[in-house]
């Protein structure tokens, strides 16, 4: 991985939550599978930023859903992992397995 394509820790959280949601992976969920597995509040600005930067990296897609009545009319945007974010991914935890895996300091 160059320098500036390293994952940070949020973004590799949000990739891996594209991961897990697939199809279904759109702002509401994206925040709430983070919120969950870290048992921590995430913001929708901090998840959408990632977002677009990682969009901006060729990592992720987006397009837009059909409109939808109980959103007032409005479509969801949804977003998907592309083959350089999964690369990315491998490639950040290839580097943390590298340094012995997950340590734990006390």
């Amino acid at each position: 991985m160059q320098g500036n394509d390293r994952l940070g820790r949020f973004e590799e959280l949000v990739l891996l939550a594209l991961v897990r949601l697939r199809e279904n992976a759109y702002g509401v969920t994206i925040r709430r599978e983070i919120a969950e597995r870290i048992d921590r509040h995430v913001s929708f600005g901090a998840v959408y930023t990632t977002l677009e930067r990682l969009e901006r990296k060729g990592y992720v897609s987006s397009r837009v859903g059909e409109p939808t009545p109980e959103r007032g009319g409005r479509a969801k945007k949804y977003f998907r992992i592309e083959k350089p974010g999964i690369r990315a991914l491998n490639e950040t935890r290839e580097a943390i397995a590298s340094m012995g895996g997950l340590v734990y300091v006390r």
